[in-house]
């Protein structure tokens, strides 16, 4: 990513939410809220936002009804305040259509942008954005830093870790865009034996993945989402969560081991949106800035998808995804 405009090229810092729509809300909060135990901010105008009690800003999951489930959009914070108007000139030079947002059209965020990748999907990019304090508490935490009290119900993920998006198009359309115009670092992928991309899991944190991207040409459109994914810190909490799922009769995959990441996952569909939701711990971090991507071919991903446990890719058939890139209704009063 080069440009001569700025002094210093715009930075995505972090994942920030995923704005779902559901056509059964009830049942989401349901399970986003009393199984998984996330904690709710507030609910404004039907809009309900969620974040998880290690979250440090006002919502990592907003939530709200609709005919049919899809993801509105998928958002990340800028690392400085003048990063999202330098987005939206970098993107505008090459050709992206880039619409503003004004402030508080979400709430507790500020001045924002939204735009397609070339597949589709629906980014926001913001920096502005609330941190609340917890008045009730029963809910708040004892701890400076830490803005829920953790465990206090549900399965009770400390954080939003990352998410996965899926396309019956090149996935090259997306990891190209990623690093060429939003700064992303390619850290595992999956190749072809022609030589084409087939999977890319890509940060600009030290994780080993804020996005990974798949190419699936059995899905119903080029903008999809595979999952969702929120963090807790070790393997008994997955383990626990295995039993929260199985006490509320939620069928579930997993637990395994990935491969790719070696980080240990359980994904379980929310029956409200269908959107997956994977539990994810583990892993490894990265920290050497000289990082090479690691290849892997379809010959290891029996390996690399899953390394150990219940294998995360359905035997019988194509996995669920939901639309991830519908027509985007921007309100800029």
């Amino acid at each position: 990513m080069t440009n001569n405009k700025f002094e210093f090229l715009p930075e995505i810092a972090k994942l920030g939410h995923v704005a779902l729509v559901s056509a059964d809300l009830e049942k989401s909060l349901l399970f986003f809220e009393e199984v998984v135990g996330l904690e709710k901010t507030v609910e404004v105008d039907g809009v309900h936002y969620l974040r998880a009690w290690g979250d440090f800003e006002h919502h990592t999951l907003s939530i709200q009804a609709g005919e049919e489930s899809r993801v509105d959009h998928i958002a990340w914070k800028a690392k400085r305040p003048e990063d999202v108007n330098n987005f939206a000139a970098l993107l505008r030079d090459a050709d992206v259509v880039v619409e503003e947002v004004k402030a508080g059209t979400e709430v507790g965020q500020g001045d924002s942008i939204r735009f397609q990748l070339p597949t589709g999907h629906n980014f926001e990019i913001y920096f502005v954005m609330d941190k609340p304090e917890v008045a009730d508490p029963k809910r708040k935490a004892v701890l400076k830093n830490q803005t829920y009290k953790a465990w206090r119900k549900g399965i009770s993920p400390r954080r939003i870790d990352h998410v996965n998006i899926a396309t019956n198009m090149p996935a090259s359309l997306i990891t190209d865009f990623l690093m060429d115009k939003l700064g992303f670092k390619l850290r595992e992928y999956v190749k072809a034996p022609n030589g084409d991309l087939l999977s890319g899991w890509l940060s600009v944190t030290n994780l080993v993945h804020d996005i990974a991207v798949m190419s699936r040409p059995d899905i119903k459109t080029p903008h999809e989402i595979h999952h969702l994914s929120y963090w807790s810190d070790n393997t008994q909490d997955i383990l626990r969560a295995a039993d929260i799922l199985t006490e509320n009769g939620i069928p579930f995959v997993g637990p395994g081991k990935h491969g790719i990441t070696q980080a240990l996952y359980l994904y379980v569909i929310d029956p409200g949106s269908g959107v997956r939701l994977e539990l994810f711990s583990s892993g490894y971090l990265i920290f050497e800035p000289d990082w090479e991507p690691i290849a892997w071919d379809l010959s290891d991903m029996q390996l690399g998808i899953t390394y150990w446990g219940e294998q995360a890719v359905a035997p019988d058939g194509p996995e669920p995804t939901i639309n991830a890139g519908a027509t985007l209704e921007v309100i800029t009063k």
